[in-house]
């Protein structure tokens, strides 16, 4: 367990919206090429590959930009398998073997979808069971030291109002009128 202690100390870079897409595609472009070079470009190994890719993504992405990782990552799916797509000769036939290579592994972006998508999804009901906690609640304090703050910060008690008609002090802000 001394490894699991010191990941969870690190901090993950946080990254921008933009930037995790940028991230994504890079990394599965680059293990795209690395795949057509030892293995033959084998889509079941890229679509594995592709899982934690998408994780990384989802948890990397800063706070603000929760939304976009499960956008990107399928972006970044599209972009990687350009290497490895078989297709025939010419740019048409390129492009039917892109699509195809797309369609009959179409699991694997689902997949990697789903897993950023939850990722996404649970960070951002964390954030916002945080930032509940943090904020005061309308019934009072929750504690003796909040309290006690509570009634320091309190402004100073307003005089009262004349409750007597007969009373000939003014209410408090009356301004005499002119004659």
């Amino acid at each position: 367990m001394p490894l699991y202690r010191a990941l969870r100390r690190m901090s993950g870079p946080r990254l921008t919206g933009l930037g995790s897409g940028v991230f994504a595609a890079a990394v599965m472009f680059l293990l795209a090429c690395l795949l057509r070079l030892l293995f033959d470009g084998s889509l079941v190994a890229y679509g594995v590959l592709f899982l934690p890719v998408s994780a990384l993504a989802a948890l990397w992405v800063r706070p603000a930009d929760l939304v976009t990782a499960p956008v990107a990552v399928p972006i970044a799916f599209a972009a990687g398998v350009l290497p490895i797509a078989e297709g025939t000769d010419g740019f048409g036939g390129y492009v039917m073997g892109l699509l195809t290579s797309l369609a009959l592994h179409a699991g694997w972006l689902y997949a990697g979808t789903l897993v950023a998508g939850v990722i996404v999804t649970v960070r951002k009901l964390r954030l916002v069971t945080r930032r509940r906690l943090q904020r005061p609640s309308p019934a009072g304090p929750r504690s003796p030291s909040q309290a006690k703050a509570q009634s320091q910060a309190q402004t100073p008690a307003r005089p009262r109002p004349r409750t007597h008609p007969d009373d000939p002090t003014p209410p408090p802000g009356y301004r005499v009128p002119a004659s």
